[in-house]
């Protein structure tokens, strides 16, 4: 989700975190749950590109974008 509210493809989470595609397609379809080091450098990837993370709450986990700060 955090990807596609980015709009970045595969190739552009890979580029950005240094990881191979199949790396990124392996954990997003469930074939692979990733290193805790992997999983850390997606998140801090996506965090700094705007990806707020939303822990469960009774509704599920999910992500929103940051607002944008205002220009000055």
């Amino acid at each position: 989700m955090a990807r596609a509210a980015l709009g970045w493809t595969v190739r552009d989470l890979a580029e950005a975190t240094g990881l191979h595609r199949n790396t990124i397609t392996n954990i997003e379809v469930g074939r692979y749950a990733g290193e805790p080091e992997t999983l850390n450098l997606i998140r801090r990837v996506l965090s700094r590109e705007g990806v707020v993370f939303i822990e469960e709450n009774g509704g599920g986990a999910g992500v929103r974008l940051r607002r944008p700060t205002a220009q000055r």
